[in-house]
């Protein structure tokens, strides 16, 4: 009986559904997706070239005593403010040789007082005729071996007090460390690297382009910087064009600089660098629109009526981080999909 009572109360809503006066789900419409207008406009001409990314400052951070190290501060991605002590090595050995420089020089010091006061006597005995001329001249020249010997024993403790100082290994300027090449423990020697940082203030881009656009870049002495793997797109601040050119490959070096605000970029990272050479109209589509398919570039159009459709383009090299040159497949006043994805679903 409850069997029978729950089939005809299906029935019942699946009437109710299906009446005529109850609303239908509609299909969200091809109107709704995010489109955008392909336009004819004048853009900026430029000559791109394959880049990477360069630190201005990088440093290896070296010993400069020999010494088991006994403590390192920072790793690998940690940020370091200058004078901040990043490593430091056993000073024992070097407090010791301190040490005996010191006493060193107290012992010459007392000397010298000794021979100072063997000069003033033989000054009065020789006044009174009791001592001889030469026994003077013996004793100035005493004095002055002395003063020496404490001025040579003062450096000495001096070097030591330096080479102490060498155990304590502090960032020469405010940076980032790129890597660690010892671990707590290990011995140092002098010139062995321990850590190599740089300034993520101070980063370039250094690009190589044939000698035949060199005249064109300097004429614009204006760039773009791209970073594909973060998809940013920057102003350089300076355009350098390195005087030296390889006899081998006809190439030469551009340097870019990067403003210091940039963030996520770090030396060793592929760029494009985009010179500006002049100006021409262009056909362009947004950025977004276009859809990577294996070697197939293409875009969504959005018919009057109908599911969107994919069709294949040719893109050229004008544009900008917004939108992108097409040379074949597509006709001023077409409407794209922004959201390939969403308007590959409905095709």
């Amino acid at each position: 009986m409850r069997f029978t009572i729950g089939i005809l109360f299906l029935l019942g809503l699946a009437g109710c559904d299906g009446s005529p006066g109850a609303p239908k789900a509609q299909a969200p419409a091809e109107a709704q997706l995010a489109a955008a207008v392909v336009e004819k406009r004048d853009v900026e001409i430029a000559y791109t070239a394959e880049a990477v990314v360069e630190a201005v400052r990088q440093s290896t951070v070296a010993a400069q005593i020999a010494g088991r190290i006994v403590e390192l501060r920072f790793d690998v991605g940690d940020y370091v403010k200058k004078g901040e002590v990043i490593a430091r090595i056993d000073e024992r050995a070097a407090s010791q040789a301190l040490a005996a420089s010191e006493a060193q020089v107290r012992q010459a010091e007392a000397a010298l007082r000794n021979a100072r006061a063997e000069l003033e006597r033989a000054r009065a005995l020789v006044a009174q005729k009791f001592l001889s001329q030469a026994a003077l001249d013996r004793a100035e020249a005493e004095y002055k071996a002395a003063q020496a010997r404490v001025s040579a024993l003062l450096a000495g403790a001096g070097q030591a007090q330096t080479e102490r100082s060498f155990a304590t290994i502090a960032a020469p300027y405010s940076g980032v460390v790129s890597a660690r090449h010892v671990e707590v423990g290990e011995m140092a020697t002098p010139g062995k690297p321990l850590m190599t940082g740089f300034d993520p203030s101070t980063l370039r881009v250094t690009a190589t382009v044939p000698q035949a656009q060199v005249t064109a870049i300097q004429s614009g002495a204006r760039a773009r910087i791209e970073v594909p793997s973060t998809g940013k797109w920057v102003d350089a601040t300076q355009l350098t064009v390195i005087p030296q050119a390889d006899p081998r490959t006809h190439t030469t070096q551009v340097r870019l600089g990067l403003p210091a605000d940039v963030r996520g970029i770090y030396p060793g990272i592929y760029a494009r660098a985009h010179f500006v050479t002049g100006r021409a109209s262009a056909l362009l589509v947004p950025r977004a629109a276009v859809l990577q398919r294996s070697e197939v570039t293409a875009v969504y159009v959005l018919p009057d009526s109908g599911p969107p459709r994919l069709r294949q383009i040719r893109l050229g090299s004008a544009g900008d981080e917004h939108s992108v040159e097409v040379l074949a497949g597509l006709r001023t006043g077409e409407r794209v999909a922004l959201e390939p994805v969403k308007a590959g679903m409905r095709d």
